[in-house]
Order: C-alpha cells, then structure tokens, then sequence
C-alpha cells in the first residue's frame, strides 16, 4: 500500500488550489473592465477591484495597462467593436441603422456616454478607427467631399450621444433606484407636475404624456431628431 502522503500521479487525484492564479492578458482584462463597468458603473472601475474580479493582484494587471486611463480608453474601443459595418446601400438607410446601433450600444452599456469624451485617444483604437472609416466612406460616396464627410459623421455621432447620454443617465437612476422604469416615474411624476404649474406649455406637455412608456418616448424622440438631422445632410448632397 503507499504511503497516505505519496502523490498519486494524475491531475484528478490531486487537490485543485483554491486560487490558481490565472493567465491574463489585455482581451481578457478589457473584457472582464467592461462587465464591472455594466454591472457597478465607472465610479467604481479600480485596478484593484478590477483584479480581485480577475483573481490577480493590481499590479498583474499594470503589465498590460499602464492606468485607468488606459483602461477606459481599451473599455470604449472594445464596446465600439459591437457596432455593425452594414454592406454598402443607400447613405440614408446605413446612416440610420449605424446611427441606431450605436444608441443601442449606449444604452446597454450606461456609463459609455459619460466616458467616450474622456476616454483620451480613444478614437485611435483599431474598432472606432474602422468604424470611423467605414461611415467616411458612407457620406463620401454619398456625394459629399471628404471634409464634409467627416463633418456629417461628427453630426450625427454628436446628435446621437446627445441623446442618449440623457437616456443613459435615466437608466442608470432607474438602476439604482432598484424599481422599474414605470415604478420610477410614476414616483417622479407628481413632483415634476408641481414644479411646471407655472409653466403652461410644460404642464400641457407632462399632462399629455402622463402614463406613457418612457422607452417609447425615448425611441420616438430620438427617430424624431434622426430624421431631422438627415434632412438636413440630405440638402448638402449633390443633386442628381
């Protein structure tokens, strides 16, 4: 018989360590930043509580990012991976559904808005360079010189942030609140009718619209706008 102590030579018969120290590198360090970012928000993105999430210390993970900086620099490109490079069609229809997604992209990932004008050089990582290429090529082939092209994809980037920066901000108050979305309103609501009583148009306004669905609202407002700022495109191209 062996010895109790004497080591079996197989992997199942020996003891799993409790905390094996993974193997990491900057795909899996953005991917794990961007999940803590979705599920705790940007105020509380650290290096350590990154790394206790990833089971590593801080300082494992300074070897593949530099700062938090960095970090949210790496968390904006990588989310921007998600957009769509739709096959080229009519400038309209591809402005619009790039335009759509990229709200979309926001609102699952909250705390984007906020961050995207602080990421640094964000817009130099190889996702929004491709995205950032893709719709020049969009406006250009439009009609548009290529000076304009990049003044149309900066209006509608800028129209579509403006936006959803607000619903961003709407949803992650809903978040915290721990509540629904109508739960929350409905509580807003008669606080937000005091404060306009003074106010004719807005009293008539949040009268109308007491009881409907803010994420309708929200899509409506912002198809409303979309439409709008392509009208305007739509008059700088070329008549055919």
């Amino acid at each position: 018989m062996p010895a109790d102590d004497q080591q079996i030579p197989s992997v199942w018969a020996r003891p799993r360590r409790e905390r094996e120290q993974p193997v990491l590198n900057r795909e899996s360090i953005v991917a794990e930043a961007v999940r803590l970012l979705d599920e705790e928000g940007a105020d509380n993105l650290s290096m350590r509580r990154l790394g206790s999430r990833l089971g590593a210390g801080a300082t494992s993970l300074y070897r593949h990012v530099a700062s938090k900086d960095e970090l949210f620099e790496l968390a904006v490109d990588e989310v921007y991976g998600e957009l769509p490079l739709p096959d080229a069609g009519e400038w309209r229809a591809t402005a619009t559904e790039v335009a759509r997604a990229l709200r979309a992209v926001i609102l699952r990932h909250p705390w984007m808005a906020a961050k995207l004008g602080e990421a640094g050089l964000a817009y130099l990582g190889p996702n929004m360079l491709r995205q950032s290429e893709y719709m020049l090529s969009v406006f250009e082939t439009a009609g548009l010189s290529l000076e304009e092209a990049d003044q149309a994809v900066s209006t509608v980037t800028a129209f579509v942030l403006g936006v959803s920066t607000s619903e961003a901000a709407w949803l992650s108050m809903v978040a915290r609140s721990g509540q629904s979305a109508r739960e929350w309103a409905e509580r807003l609501w008669p606080a937000a009718e005091r404060a306009v009583q003074d106010y004719p148009r807005l009293r008539a306004l949040y009268a109308a619209q007491r009881g409907d669905d803010a994420s309708k609202t929200g899509q409506d407002a912002f198809e409303y706008g979309l439409e709008r700022v392509l009208d305007g495109l739509q008059s700088r191209l070329p008549e055919k």
